[in-house]
């Protein structure tokens, strides 16, 4: 026995083995790694292209929106001078810009009856754990609202702008105006809520809230991590996360000027915030790059994907330079990623309206050169967007479908479908970028499992089991996957909305 142990205990210590005899699989495990070490730059990129898409269509409500508007209000006014030189008085993008324009304004009046100061005490005599229920609730909500909020304002913008001579099928312009500027109003209290909560934990002596609610950020990586995931439902996530990256950005300077102006507007009060604002960022990168660093591993998805969201997204913004757009940059935007920006720039205006006095001349002529540097600002951001946008459709072989015609109304299931059919094997992964938005098709029909447990339960005849195969490669044929331009934010069916 001792002989035994001690050849034993020999044999552990001189045993060895040879690696290159399993060569595909560690070449595999050196690729997931090397990939998880690539996610943060590519998500980073992706990110921050996102964020200037975001801050551009933004701006846009701020500086360009209200010229248009008073062109198409100067219009409006000159048109009996001028006499009708065409069929319609307006264009539709004008009829939609004077919508914009008036929801605006009537929103921003309803504003006025809000208590902020009564608001911000009646959250802070809460308790922490009440509060930080109440911050869950309003993300939720708020994601609801989104979701809801881009199908009112198209149904305006369709309602007022559709050719008269259609049989009519709605209920009318002015109830759909009412609905829309419901909706811009609610969502503009419940942001506001938000940063309200905010505030009130950046305010409290112990910063339990504060950490509370960063913590809920890493709960994030639970829901979402261990999910099956696909390249379009990964898609929609890193749209989501940018659209909640740039509304975290926004509601934190919203937070700071409520907090200066309470302070006096002391620089020195802005230092002890600063703190606090760094640890917010850094937690929302830090959660977004460890979600999607697992995400594509347990999904065995490359890093080399996000340079197609990318693409996508400025194909989007490229598209919507053409002579044949069919939609606004800004919805499109909106529709993408599910970022609304009325609500969030009605919620801006208000506080900065409210926290910054205007008196004399001098504050005058600083407003007016505070505007033009916005202006400045937004075209020189849409000038090195677009001109990336170019360089990024380029890269992606995505020019040829610049000049195609924008999709008919109402094409027909079985076209759309033979449509998208017509992609050979050759075309690769540019093919399934560069496809434009067709009609949406309902749930794909689930396919018969293959795996190797199921062969185990059931062993069919082969008569059976070539029915299985040919029905199998009917489905497949059938219900193609959908592409990256024809997924919407909002429109995946039967997956969880992130």
């Amino acid at each position: 026995m001792n002989l035994s142990l001690v050849r034993f205990i020999s044999a552990e210590l001189t045993r060895g083995y040879f690696l290159e005899h399993n060569e595909a699989k560690y070449t595999e495990r050196r690729e997931r790694v090397y990939t998880c070490l690539r996610i943060p730059k590519e998500l980073e990129k992706l990110m921050m292209f996102g964020f200037f898409l975001c801050l551009d269509v933004f701006l846009y409500v701020f500086t360009l929106l209200p010229l248009r508007v008073l062109l198409a209000l100067i219009r409006l006014l000159t048109l009996p001078c001028c006499g009708l030189s065409g069929s319609r008085i307006l264009q539709p993008a004008q009829v939609c810009d004077v919508l914009k324009g008036f929801i605006m304004v009537l929103c921003y009046f309803m504003m006025h009856y809000v208590d902020y100061s009564m608001m911000y005490h009646l959250i802070r005599g809460q308790s922490v754990i009440k509060l930080y229920i109440i911050y869950n609730m309003l993300e939720v909500a708020d994601r609801l609202f989104s979701s809801f909020g881009q199908d009112i304002l198209d149904a305006l913008y369709w309602t007022a702008t559709e050719p008269k001579e259609r049989k009519r099928a709605h209920i009318g312009v002015i109830p759909h105006f009412f609905m829309a500027v419901l909706y811009v109003f609610l969502h503009a209290i419940l942001i506001m809520v938000q940063a309200t909560t905010l505030n009130v934990a950046f305010n409290s002596h112990n910063k339990s809230l504060l950490t509370i609610m960063m913590s809920n950020n890493f709960v994030e990586i639970k829901g979402s991590v261990f999910k099956k995931s696909e390249k379009n439902n990964l898609f929609q996530m890193s749209n989501s996360d940018i659209k909640e990256r740039f509304t975290n950005y926004t509601l934190l300077l919203i937070v700071c000027l409520r907090n200066m102006e309470q302070f006096s507007w002391n620089p020195d009060h802005l230092w002890v915030l600063f703190p606090d604002v760094c640890m917010v960022i850094a937690s929302e990168i830090a959660v977004d790059v460890v979600k999607h660093a697992f995400i594509t591993k347990f999904n065995d998805i490359t890093a080399d994907v996000y340079s197609e969201y990318r693409a996508s997204l400025a194909f989007d913004l490229v598209s919507s330079r053409q002579k044949n757009a069919y939609t606004d940059y800004s919805d499109s935007v909106s529709r993408r990623m599910g970022f609304i920006p009325l609500p969030l720039a009605l919620l801006l205006i208000w506080v900065v309206t409210s926290s910054v006095k205007i008196q004399g001349s001098l504050s005058i002529v600083c407003v007016v050169l505070f505007y033009l540097g916005m202006i400045t600002l937004k075209v020189l951001n849409s000038i090195v967007l677009l001109g990336k946008s170019c360089m990024y459709v380029k890269e992606a072989n995505m020019e040829e479908k610049l000049f195609q015609n924008p999709p008919s109304a109402a094409p027909s299931r079985v076209s759309s479908r033979a449509h998208r059919t017509k992609h050979t094997p050759e075309e690769g992964m540019s093919a399934s970028v560069t496809t434009q938005p067709t009609q949406r098709d309902e749930c794909p029909a689930p396919q018969i499992p293959t795996s190797e447990s199921d062969q185990f339960l059931t062993t069919p005849d082969e008569s059976e089991e070539k029915s299985l195969i040919q029905d199998d490669t009917e489905l497949k044929h059938s219900v193609p996957k959908k592409d990256l331009l024809e997924t919407d934010r909002f429109t995946i069916c039967g997956n969880r909305i992130d």
